[in-house]
């Protein structure tokens, strides 16, 4: 089966909020949602629940969880790619609708100018 590419999703000026997300959680959830990522990289449209699930327009979540804590990493299908656009933390079963509602916005950013929202390492 043929990997899927995975791109993190880069704001404007630059920042890529997923990184700096991942970067304020404790190691063993960076390491948790990284192996989730890592899925979707070899899975992509194949990847299902419990692992991930769709939420609505179009975006989807990686579950993750560390010490009773949910991590969610929302992302999103762009033709034979897969961009990470958002995250969360979550108490309850449901991600927070306003952060859907940012995971969105980034993807429709993205799908205008793919270029300019890629972060690519250096």
């Amino acid at each position: 089966m043929a990997h899927t590419k995975v791109v993190f999703y880069k704001e404007e000026d630059g920042t890529v909020p997923v990184l700096e997300w991942l970067d304020g959680i404790p190691v063993k959830a960076q390491l948790k949602c990284l192996a989730k990522i890592e899925r979707l990289r070899e899975e992509g449209h194949e990847l299902r629940r419990p692992e991930a699930d769709l939420l609505r327009d179009k975006i989807y979540e990686l579950r993750a969880s560390f010490q009773g804590i949910h991590y969610r990493v929302l992302y999103f299908f762009h033709g034979n790619l897969a961009a990470v656009v958002s995250h969360g933390i979550v108490k309850e079963d449901r991600v927070p609708p306003l952060e859907i509602t940012h995971a969105i916005e980034r993807r429709k950013n993205f799908e205008l100018n793919p270029k300019a929202h890629t972060y690519e390492e250096e």
